[in-house]
């Protein structure tokens, strides 16, 4: 059986090389930030990822009202907060531990490609602290961060309710205000992950309802505070699992049913302004989108290593199966695909630290890449985890190597936090029509100037494929004004998941192009024999991403330009 491995060279070129995380952490050096991610990386291995197969087979429980997670989870997850990993990447003045974005991102993805069950638990927990760490009263965060960030108490976002689904303005929970300034919450969310578990003494969900009077859809919705336990005496504040989901996959991770209020007063208290509830949950859910892009791009990136193990050991035909022309398609593909998504989700990530800074650019590039980097991802990182299955054969279909758990556990990520098909609508009608392009186009301009290079003139062909794909793009862009222009509403929305597709390969190919050029830099300054593989496997893996995907922006784009059926008048 392989053993659990990371593309270290990889996420170094990609901090280092690329990015250059350092400038943003002027206290650090680059070898002191790569010892950051190694000490991680040999937590996760020793830790985390021995948990991975275990957790999944033993699930979770509901017990006497009690959510029980996998025995095992246990151990890990206490000692993940007491060696400060939790506090990787927040300020210093809540007790963390400041560290450039990337760097955070580079190692919530290696954690969560060995157990995407474990992480969601601290994952959450995050999420819901971010939002009370940031349109939090002085008093909120006084009390709640301290014991979020001590690994005390939990936390989670609830949003879905029965029926209700992906339209979360059709929400029937309610919260009416108490005499003491606080709520009485009262309603049933569904699909809520870490929920509940034994983990924590405690857990704070960040619930959407409304208040009397409040107006229909999302524009009535407040955000309240609401804790499990009553944080001052310990008792029950009637927040109770009344499900726990059984699931295709994510075994390890509580997904709850959340009945409040149905036993007894059930208190909230508001976080923010009244009826600014979805832009404030917002803050969270754009976060868990770029953490469904994780999802996929992580799962994709582990599921590659242990399969390149697995393919240069089994022999078939009297040769490792590796060495077989169809294998190493196979393979080739699954390398460039992930580290692909490698280069998409820490470059987004990059780009935080530049907009903390108050770089107006890179926060409109963070809008328009979040939606790529979560369907974009998390759907080839699905599809690289099915190639991983055909590569290890028979032995993948069974669970003995824990492969097919990567197909089971990543295909979530493409559902949840919005679906794929939503993360489409937001992204053309949004973050591009919206917008008049201006921020696409923008990115346009910064991929003619990695194509003008001098390095990147010697990859003629794939140049050309990138410069007519971006041609092909505008004219989409053309005909989806003229829909605008002709309300015609359903022709643009029909084609916006193919064109988010289609711009995650052309985005993705971008960036791999740089890499190739800096590769080919590298090597002419002098490298190591070693060093010198790795830049090589940089360029082949550029080149075969514009063989096996780029190339499908022809179909798409045709697709797009020359369909001209309305699909809402086509019969079922």
């Amino acid at each position: 059986m392989a053993n659990f491995k990371t593309d270290l060279a990889d996420i170094y070129f990609n901090l280092f090389d690329v990015n250059n995380v350092g400038e943003h952490a002027p206290d650090y050096g680059d070898d002191e930030l790569k010892d950051i991610v190694e000490q991680f990386n040999k937590f996760t291995e020793n830790e985390i990822y021995p948990t991975r197969m275990a957790g999944d087979e033993e699930g979770v429980k509901l017990v006497d009202g009690k959510v029980i997670v996998p025995s095992c989870f246990h151990g890990p997850h206490k000692q993940f907060y007491e060696n400060g990993w939790y506090a990787l990447g927040y300020p210093e003045d809540i007790g963390g531990m400041p560290a450039p974005h990337g760097v955070s991102i580079a190692c919530n993805s290696i954690a969560i490609g060995a157990n995407v069950s474990f992480s969601m638990y601290y994952g959450l927990t995050r999420g819901a602290m971010n939002v009370i760490h940031q349109v939090g009263s002085k008093e909120q965060k006084d009390f709640f961060i301290p014991k979020m960030m001590s690994g005390e108490w939990g936390g989670t976002m609830c949003l879905t309710e029965p029926g209700a689904g992906s339209d979360v303005g059709a929400c029937k929970s309610t919260a009416k205000p108490l005499d003491n300034g606080k709520y009485a919450i009262s309603g049933v969310k569904i699909f809520i992950s870490s929920g509940e578990s034994d983990l924590y003494e405690n857990n704070i969900h960040l619930v959407l309802a409304k208040t009397p009077g409040a107006a229909e859809g999302t524009k009535g919705l407040s955000l309240f505070i609401v804790p499990r336990f009553n944080t001052e005496t310990g008792e029950s504040n009637n927040v109770v699992c009344t499900k726990i989901e059984e699931k295709m996959g994510i075994h390890g991770s509580a997904t709850c049913e959340l009945t409040f209020g149905e036993n007894g007063e059930c208190v909230g208290e508001l976080i923010g302004e009244e009826f600014e509830g979805m832009a404030n949950m917002f803050i969270m859910m754009n976060e868990a989108r770029l953490l469904c892009g994780l999802q996929g791009e992580a799962q994709a990136n582990l599921a590659y290593m242990l399969t390149e193990q697995y393919a240069k050991e089994r022999a078939q035909f009297g040769v490792e199966i590796c060495n077989l022309p169809d294998v190493r398609r196979l393979l080739l593909r699954m390398r460039a695909l992930s580290r692909g998504m490698r280069a998409l989700t820490i470059y987004t990530g990059n780009l935080f630290d530049k907009e903390a800074k108050g770089d107006e650019v890179a926060a409109k590039e963070i809008a328009l890449l979040t939606p790529i980097c979560k369907a974009y991802c998390s759907d080839q990182g699905f599809n690289v985890s099915v190639d991983a299955v055909q590569v290890h054969g028979g032995y993948g279909f069974c669970t003995e190597y824990g492969v097919e758990q990567f197909i089971r556990d990543t295909k979530i990520a493409s559902i949840y936090e919005g679906t794929n098909g939503i993360q489409a609508i937001d992204f053309v009608t949004r973050k591009i029509l919206k917008d008049k392009a201006q921020t696409f186009f923008a990115v346009g301009k910064k991929i003619q100037a990695i194509m003008a290079s001098d390095e990147a003139k010697e990859f003629e062909h794939e140049n050309s494929m990138i410069g007519k794909s971006m041609e092909m793009s505008e004219k989409v862009l053309a005909k989806f004004s003229e829909m605008a222009a002709k309300k015609n509403h359903n022709g643009i929305l029909s084609h916006a998941t193919d064109f988010l597709d289609y711009c995650g390969n052309l985005v993705v190919a971008w960036l791999l192009l740089e890499h190739a050029c800096i590769a080919k830099k590298k090597m002419r300054a002098g490298c190591s024999e070693e060093e010198k593989k790795y830049y090589q496997s940089k360029i082949v893996d550029f080149k075969i991403f514009c063989q096996y995907q780029l190339v499908k922006n022809i179909g798409i784009g045709n697709s797009v330009l020359n369909f001209e059926n309305d699909l809402m008048a086509l019969e079922l």
